[in-house]
Order: C-alpha cells, then structure tokens, then sequence
C-alpha cells in the first residue's frame, strides 16, 4: 500500500510539473493560446489532482499523520522539479541542490523519528 501511495504521488506530481515545463518552454505567451493549452490539458489535471490526493489520503492511513504524509509529498515535488527541470530546459542541478534535498531528506527522518 505504501508503494501505491508513492507512485501515484510521483505520477500526479510528474504530470502537473510536465504540464507547466511544457507551457513555459512551448506555447505561445498569449492569452488565447495559453487559454486553449489550459482548456485541453484540463482532464491531466484532474486526474492528477485526484493521484495526488489518493496517495497522501493512503500514505495519511499508513503513517496516521497528515502532516508528515504532506510532507513527503512536498519533498516528492521538489525531486520531481529537479528532474523536469532537467528533462525538459536541460538544467543541471548544482551543489546547492544537492545539499538542499539532503537537508530536506534529514528533516523527513527527525519528523519520522518523533
């Protein structure tokens, strides 16, 4: 269940973060286009909406603890940034970046070990 919980996590995550990656690197800044490119996209959005929801609501059942559950997926977020981010502009996460997750990675185990 916990594995469930993750993965649709990570799919909502990548699907909303692939959807902005995509309008900032390939839709005219227009108001029409952009519209029209939110119009159509509308159904990923839901539907990873809904992943998202599920998996906290599931981690939330595993753990008993909203918070640490909303915590995860912030942290999952932030990964999932760091690789569209990569995918998509090319961008190569610095040292900083790395020592940013490694402090993000600690304060999920303080929280866990309370």
């Amino acid at each position: 269940m916990i594995i469930l919980s993750l993965l649709l996590m990570v799919s909502g995550l990548l699907i909303i973060n692939a959807i902005y990656a995509y309008h900032n690197t390939h839709i005219d800044p227009n108001f029409l286009p952009t519209l029209w490119y939110y119009i159509k996209v509308i159904p990923f959005f839901l539907s990873a909406s809904m992943m998202v929801g599920y998996g906290v609501k599931f981690l939330t059942k595993i753990v008993d603890s909203l918070t640490f559950s909303l915590i995860v997926s912030k942290g999952m977020e932030i990964l999932v940034s760091v690789a569209i981010g990569y995918i998509f502009l090319k961008e190569i996460p610095s040292w900083r970046t790395g020592v940013g997750i490694l402090i993000i990675l600690t304060g999920f185990w303080v929280l866990k070990e309370k």
